[in-house]
């Protein structure tokens, strides 16, 4: 009977460590003690990167976390390698341990069942998200539902040197008619890339009378009626770009040199601090400002969200909370560090807290958040995946 005991228990099941439930905050930050987290994010700025590596020594400090940040140059590469895992069954110890997500990324995740969760409204510092005032429950229409946390605020702007294009344009109608007056001044990043699709959503927002109808799913019933007034502006837009429209710069931070190169005077960019930043880093001359346009601008959140075979599912709640802290909020919004804007109430955190907001200098060309104006709603993911596959096959370039 004995040997037969030995036997049952050597042949007996292995169980499976349960996931940590972000309820029992002090578990996780046992499970979380020693972890390495593997957080897939843009890589494509110095500053970011900077932040960054300042949060990973952060985490490492308070709770022996170690944070590497694997820079991506598209979000997508990390949904494939997630969903390419769960095709093979690895589903114990993936790669990715948290990503910098939004969009169409986190609605194929969310949909393919690639994401732990719910988590997000559980963690301690949820208690000081703005909830009530800033889109931190809902990423371009599709409910978050807990399966990703916030921690930046983003508004569309555009970036002007004063020195060459002295005043604001008050709308899309306006920028193709400097444009056309002002031909080479004017581009933005080539697509798939996050800022050249944010200018092409940007413009259909502005163009249509009703923008609402983006909220809901590009149907092919109405798509191409919806995007019609898009591509008739590009036709006319296209030709007057910087380098006649053949070719782009590849990213956000390559559009900005070309202002500083004295090739542009005009970029789009989504934070409202950025050009501050760039000022304070010298990477753009201090005659640069900002301004939105007249019908509002686009304006959403950052998430960072948690693959289902994570291995260091408590590490990463640690990373996530931690971004949402007054502590990193405050960091961000510094336009000398990130210039984003915080998804925090400042009526939900302490007068030394908020002591920290107050006292940080906006910058020369940092709207104000009266500046900003309106915020408009971005389009269901389902509109950009099909436009962005539309711009290449009509202005697309090699790179």
């Amino acid at each position: 009977m004995k040997h037969l005991a030995i036997l049952a228990a050597l042949i007996a099941p292995i169980a499976v460590l349960a996931d940590p439930s972000p309820a029992d905050w002090d578990a996780v930050k046992a499970e979380a003690n020693g972890q390495t987290v593997y957080w897939n994010a843009w890589g494509g700025s110095t500053t970011t990167n900077d932040f960054i590596a300042w949060v990973g020594e952060r985490v490492a400090e308070d709770h022996d976390v170690t944070l590497e940040h694997v820079k991506l140059t598209d979000t997508a590469d990390a949904v494939t390698r997630v969903l390419s895992e769960k095709q093979a069954g690895e589903n114990d110890d993936g790669a990715i341990d948290m990503i910098w997500i939004n969009g169409a990324n986190f609605s194929a995740m969310k949909d393919a069942d690639l994401l732990f969760g719910p988590y997000a409204e559980q963690l301690p510092n949820w208690a000081v998200v703005d909830v009530a005032g800033k889109t931190v429950q809902s990423d371009f229409t599709v409910p978050t539902d807990g399966f990703e946390s916030p921690w930046a605020m983003a508004q569309v702007v555009f970036i002007h040197d004063t020195a060459d294009l002295a005043d604001a344009l008050p709308d899309m109608a306006a920028i193709l008619d400097w444009s056309t007056a002002n031909p080479g001044r004017f581009t933005y990043p080539q697509p798939p890339d996050f800022l050249g699709t944010t200018f092409l959503k940007q413009a259909l927002v502005d163009l249509l009378d009703d923008p609402s109808v983006l909220t809901a799913a590009a149907t092919d019933e109405t798509y191409a009626d919806v995007t019609g007034p898009l591509w008739a502006f590009l036709d006319d837009l296209t030709p007057t770009l910087w380098r006649s429209g053949r070719a782009y710069p590849a990213t956000g931070p390559a559009q900005l040199q070309l202002i500083a190169d004295g090739e542009v005077d005009l970029a789009i960019s989504f934070s409202p601090g950025e050009a501050t930043a760039a000022i304070a880093n010298d990477q753009l001359p201090d005659t640069v400002r900002t301004f939105v346009l007249d019908g509002g601008t686009i304006g959403n959140a950052s998430f960072v969200a948690i693959p289902y075979n994570s291995g260091s599912k408590a590490g990463a709640m640690v990373v996530a909370n931690f971004l949402m802290s007054p502590e990193a909020q405050a960091r961000a919004q510094d336009p000398n560090i990130l210039g984003y804007g915080t998804v925090l109430d400042m009526n939900a955190i302490s007068a030394d807290e908020r002591a920290a907001f107050d006292a940080l200098e906006l910058g020369i060309a940092t709207l104000t958040p009266a500046q900003l104006g309106s915020v408009q709603a971005e389009p269901h993911p389902t509109w950009m995946t099909r436009i962005a596959d539309d711009w290449m096959d009509r202005y697309g370039v090699a790179q």
